[in-house]
């Protein structure tokens, strides 16, 4: 999930901070990850920026990287120059600059200086669709420049993209970033140069991710837990309970608070197209004319995960119900229930703990879950 990540659209706010603060503007050094291969800590579109005091906010590998990542950013500011650095793993030197865990990355760094016309065009209040700016090539000076598109089709694209890009290749470059922001990808697109040289057109282009719909259903501890530790995660959290004494929004501030009948509401969200494969769907009531409507409903949907809170005397029982209710086998083997991986847990913290572990095994293809210690998987995605 790149919910959790700093990106380049979330740099540029603190970028504009930086760059136009009326008592101690200063310059700064931007660089993102444009391209990662094999197992990387971060994936691309992950953002840090340094100022020209040195401040660093943000950060691209958790460590092993960064502070040559600084000293790249530092050149930049010191040369007006942009450029994009490799980092990798070297097997003749393990304690060279790379990554420990055994990828590569290419790293964009981008200098702004103070009152950048840019940034100052892209930190709109309206939030952009996507970000793109233009590679460095050996061809042309080097400075890159970066756009935000607020319109993902049509003229507002060719509007936004114009500066980057010569017009003979605009269509065709408006249709690629276009293609990936309809598809919420970030990554790179290249076109063939207009002028007809060997040196492509290249655009790193990052699109606003949509956040993964946690849906929560029952307002009690273990609801009011989950929610609460779901926040840092970046999801949109919405709860749901039709007691409206107990679903009150001063209960649940980082969530949407819907009081209704479950069912109904999953219903009528579905309808109107708020999920999708990344939705997440927690039966929390642990009552049966809540559970077994909703579960039937949630089962249907063709969402990621449905988990349901209950013993395992409980489950059976509700299981038994959802069959009578006409749920096929196929939907009750996605049903995750008793929800949450088995850590022991008691506490409503705990349990939140467990479901969050037990979601993040389900979206990462993990039907089996070891601890790292005892296990040889890779530690992060690997990306080619």
């Amino acid at each position: 999930m790149r919910d959790r990540l700093c990106t380049v659209l979330d740099i540029l706010t603190a970028a504009q901070q930086r760059l136009f603060d009326l008592d101690n503007p200063r310059d700064l050094a931007v660089a993102t990850i444009i391209s990662v291969q094999g197992s990387a800590p971060r994936p691309v579109g992950t953002s840090m920026f340094v100022d020209s005091a040195g401040a660093v906010h943000g950060s691209l590998s958790g460590g092993c990287v960064e502070g040559a990542v600084f000293e790249a950013c530092q050149e930049a500011l010191a040369t007006g120059i942009c450029a994009v650095h490799a980092f990798g793993y070297s097997d003749e030197d393990a304690f060279a600059v790379g990554l420990m865990c055994g990828g590569a990355i290419e790293v964009l760094v981008q200098p702004f200086r103070i009152g950048d016309a840019d940034v100052a065009q892209c930190a709109t209040q309206d939030d952009p669709v996507a970000m793109v700016m233009r590679l460095p090539s050996t061809h042309r000076e080097q400075r890159s420049h970066l756009a935000a598109v607020r319109d993902s089709d049509g003229d507002g694209m060719l509007a936004a993209l114009e500066p980057l890009v010569e017009a003979k290749a605009l269509a065709a470059v408006a249709e690629q970033v276009a293609s990936m922001i309809r598809h919420e990808r970030t990554g790179t697109v290249r076109v063939a140069a207009p002028d007809g040289s060997n040196e492509p057109v290249e655009l790193f282009v990052e699109t606003r991710e949509s956040p993964s719909h946690l849906v929560v259903v029952g307002a009690n501890a273990f609801g009011q837990a989950l929610v609460e530790a779901a926040k840092p995660l970046g999801f949109r959290i919405t709860l749901c309970d039709p007691r409206s004494a107990f679903a009150d929004p001063a209960a649940f501030p980082d969530a949407e608070v819907v009081q209704a009948w479950p069912h109904r509401f999953l219903a009528d969200a579905a309808e109107a197209g708020e999920f999708d494969r990344r939705t997440m769907i927690c039966i929390l009531t642990h009552d049966p004319k809540i559970d077994i409507p909703a579960l039937t409903c949630a089962l249907g949907l063709g969402v990621g995960y449905v988990g349901a809170m209950g013993s395992r005397r409980s489950d059976r029982e509700r299981r038994s119900a959802l069959q009578q209710a006409g749920v096929d086998d196929e939907a009750l083997k996605r049903l995750h229930s008793p929800i949450g991986l088995g850590l022991g847990a008691q506490s409503p913290a705990e349990v939140a703990v467990s479901i969050l572990a037990e979601i993040l095994a389900v979206q990462g293809g993990h039907a089996r879950i070891l601890p790292l210690s005892r296990g040889s998987q890779p530690l992060h995605p690997s990306t080619t």
